[in-house]
């Protein structure tokens, strides 16, 4: 059955995850058929200095995503495509949804620790930690991550959602901070489908991002992040 959603996600950034969730809702409401597919923000930022452009947690994070999209790779080749999204579901579920460790760089995630009580709750083969050091998949991610950025063009991040797929629309987003009900999910649905359907339109857009409303975070549900400027797609230090 062909895909009327292709989801490209990385698996440790925040926003792609509050959009997922989201998606999820609208998925169920609409009865859509998703495809979790990979853009790697370690390789999105490959030509970057991290240590002059972002903040001391980035490169261990990102590096740790593109470990995490490896063993994504590795059960999407021997599980089938379908079962990216229950992965991608316990792993978001593991960094965001529960509270956050202490000092914790962000480098334990793509870590065998970190993976193998995920994998064996998926009811996975404990073998699949091996795919974390197997740099094999990297070429498959960079050409997934390539993939995404020809629908959008380049001055963007994660996710990318491409809208039934070949010929329909994607863009990057929408980026938000905070989770809507089934019916507000649907209506958010709807009215950014109208907008980026329109021919001719390009961007809408703000820098000033709520932190989400994420456990992992240090954000509850009834809570508001605090703002941050995210200038340039990202929190960089500079451009």
């Amino acid at each position: 059955m062909a895909a009327d959603l292709h989801f490209y996600f990385d698996p440790v950034c925040p926003f792609a995850w509050m959009t997922s969730k989201w998606v999820r809702r609208v998925q169920a409401a609409r009865d859509y058929e998703v495809d979790w597919r990979f853009i790697s923000l370690r390789l999105l930022n490959a030509h970057i200095d991290y240590d002059s452009h972002f903040p001391p947690e980035y490169e261990a994070g990102h590096t740790a995503g593109l470990r995490l999209l490896r063993l994504a790779a590795q059960v999407r080749a021997d599980h089938g495509r379908p079962a990216v999204a229950g992965l991608y579901e316990a792993l978001g579920t593991e960094i965001f949804d529960r509270d956050p460790v202490p000092d914790d760089s962000g480098a334990r995630r793509g870590t065998a620790e970190f993976v193998a009580p995920v994998l064996e709750r998926l009811g996975l083969p404990a073998g699949l930690v091996a795919a974390l050091d197997d740099t094999g998949h990297d070429g498959v991610i960079q050409a997934e991550t390539d993939e995404a950025l020809a629908l959008t063009g380049k001055d963007v991040g994660t996710p990318i959602l491409h809208v039934d797929p070949p010929t329909g629309v994607a863009f990057f987003g929408p980026v938000i901070s905070r989770l809507p009900s089934d019916e507000e999910a649907v209506q958010l649905w709807d009215h950014v489908l109208g907008l980026a359907r329109f021919p001719g339109f390009a961007e809408l857009k703000r820098s000033l991002r709520e932190l989400p409303q994420l456990r992992g975070l240090g954000v509850a549900e009834d809570e508001v992040g605090r703002q941050e400027d995210w200038h340039a797609g990202s929190r960089r230090q500079k451009r």
